[in-house]
């Protein structure tokens, strides 16, 4: 018989019961007569208290409390892509068909199609040594992705039981285990596993090589790892939420878990609508395909949104163990440190600053720290990384938030709202910005793209870097009075920043550019201010330069030149060349 227990005080979506109920901490637990989920976050010898995930209006003192016997746990199995879930995996279009636009209380459905027949193939048979991870089935879950059906990791033993290849249920028997001790396990295609605890591995690797998104001020100048993090700080319409569609979209990732923590309805509908309608450029399918979405918008109640981070980077994880690299799109990771800091008031716990709870950094580093590249229990090599964007208020990176979130990821991409004012995407200012996987991934961009990259990168920070130096000077007493070789670079910034830094998500050839287009337009941006720098040394007038309107094609290669046709850097190096011949012929 479950226990329970009586609730005898409410405050928001807090609930506490009266007496020792015997619940387990972090148990799930059914509260009210509408069987309202929640989660025990405190006991004492005469109190329990929970945190609901729903709507606690119309509960009352009296009502009684019963215990799952279990964490709050999400069920794994083939179903989980091409979905969309609330924070506690419940999918949105079951809700719909019973509770229309709107998530009544109490809604109890199925997290997965318990009904689907899925096409299954065995990969053991009868005599099979297997351990925890160990792959015995595999399953078609979309046109893109072969789901991997493992055993769970707590058993090992001998496989007694298979059968054939054919349709099943996830909740059908598909091999029966006989542990080391002697008992039986039947097996399904479906395991459960507490969001709040890690999935085991066998080793964590150091990031070795990138995460390419296409995005040439990530891949080139702030590289993320495969198995790494980055926080995406912005003001409100810097672009934090479109800079992590262009990367869910563009990224080599093999799999995306979108999370919509606490955001907007309506931009929530507007990630729905754009990735149904995308399609993958890897494989041709439906972006989807590869994408699972958990939408928590900012008028659903505040604890499912904490709920939400956890059931994310779980599904995430999962995947991972199956040999996958995972990218997390955390959306916004500060609306789940606000609904820490209103449970916490509710709890009446002392505030740290600015009103959050103390244990604010230990939530933001035990999320992060999941992230990594993996050596999984079954010998498959998989990863998570994890980009959380932070939506520090009227864009103050001081706050603590962004403070402690700096303290726990190695890529820090900082959008800057008067780069976003003047139309300059993706926003991430160069100033601002660090990644600390640089040095890290070199070896990678020096076997794999060019001996030449990490010199070029360095150039190009070099140059930015100078500009920012004379941009003071020049709004001083302005940029006439300066010599031609500071003028000179200036000119060459501002091909960097906008025929380079600057991207077009909606122009084909721009959205999304590889490492070796990267690599010819940091070459081709430099090759130009050698060949300027040479003619400024003979004293030619910058004003001769910039009359022959090279400065404006370079910047124009980035439309002009097709991802496929990448032989076209050459005409302008022969450009320059020619820019070259005829100022010394001009000027002879």
């Amino acid at each position: 018989m479950s226990k329970t227990g009586v609730i005898y005080g409410i405050n928001g979506p807090v609930v506490y019961l009266k007496g020792n109920t015997g619940f387990k901490m972090a148990e799930m637990v059914y509260v009210g007569e509408e069987k309202l989920v929640g989660e025990v976050i405190g006991l004492d010898k005469d109190t329990t208290t929970v945190q609901v995930f729903e709507e606690t209006t119309g509960i009352k003192p009296g009502e009684i409390v019963e215990a799952s016997g279990d964490a709050i746990s999400v069920l794994l199995a083939p179903g989980i892509l091409n979905n969309i879930f609330d924070g506690i995996e419940r999918p949105l279009s079951e809700i719909a068909k019973t509770g229309g636009a709107y998530i009544s209380r109490g809604t109890v459905v199925d997290s997965l199609d318990k009904e689907k027949l899925w096409d299954a193939h065995m990969t053991v048979t009868v005599g099979t040594e297997v351990t925890g991870g160990t792959i015995i089935c595999e399953v078609p879950e979309t046109s893109a992705i072969v789901h991997k059906v493992m055993v769970p990791p707590d058993m090992e033993g001998t496989i007694v039981k298979v059968v054939p290849d054919g349709k099943y249920t996830i909740c059908d028997t598909i091999a029966v285990l006989q542990m080391y001790d002697g008992s039986e396990r039947e097996l399904t295609m479906a395991q459960k596993w507490p969001i709040r605890v890690p999935r085991p591995t066998q080793k964590r690797y150091p990031a070795t090589r990138p995460l390419i998104t296409g995005q040439r001020i990530v891949d080139t100048l702030f590289p993320i790892a495969k198995g790494g993090t980055a926080a995406v700080p912005g003001g409100f319409g810097t672009g934090k939420t479109m800079t992590q569609h262009q990367i869910a979209k563009w990224s080599d990732a093999d799999i995306i878990i979108y999370i919509g923590c606490g955001e907007r309805g309506n931009e929530m509908t507007q990630v729905l609508e754009d990735f149904s309608k995308l399609v993958d450029p890897k494989s041709g399918n439906p972006l989807m395909d590869r994408t699972a979405l958990i939408a928590n918008t900012s008028n659903m109640p505040v604890a499912a949104r904490e709920a939400s981070i956890y059931t994310g980077v779980t599904l995430a994880e999962y995947y991972r163990d199956m040999g996958y690299d995972v990218a997390i799109m955390a959306d916004s990771t500060s609306r789940w440190a606000e609904a820490l800091r209103e449970l916490s008031g509710r709890l009446e716990e002392m505030p740290a600053e600015e009103g959050f709870p103390a244990y604010l950094a230990s939530r933001l580093s035990a999320f992060y720290e999941r992230a990594g590249m993996m050596l999984n229990l079954n010998g498959t090599e998989g990863s998570v990384s994890i980009i959380g964007a932070v939506s520090p208020q009227g864009g103050d990176f001081s706050e603590p938030v962004t403070q402690n979130t700096k303290r726990f990821v190695r890529c820090f991409w900082g959008l800057d709202k008067s780069l976003a004012y003047a139309r300059h995407f993706p926003a991430i200012h160069w100033l601002s910005s660090y990644s600390e996987y640089a040095i890290d991934l070199a070896p990678w961009y020096k076997d794999y793209v060019s001996k030449e990259f990490t010199d070029c990168r360095n150039r190009l920070m070099v140059i930015l870097n100078q500009e920012s130096s004379l941009m003071e000077i020049v709004k001083l007493i302005g940029s006439d009075v300066l010599p031609d070789d500071q003028k000179l670079l200036l000119e060459i910034a501002r091909v960097v920043r906008l025929g380079f830094l600057q991207q077009n998500a909606f122009h084909p050839d721009d959205t999304c550019v590889s490492m070796e287009k990267q690599m010819k337009m940091m070459q081709t941006i430099l090759y130009l201010y050698d060949r300027s720098k040479a003619l400024v040394t003979m004293n030619m007038p910058m004003s001769v330069l910039k009359a022959e309107n090279i400065f404006e094609k370079v910047i124009a290669m980035k439309y002009d030149i097709p991802n496929d046709h990448l032989e076209k850097f050459e005409e302008y190096k022969q450009a320059i060349d020619a820019f070259y011949d005829c100022v010394l012929e001009k000027n002879a």
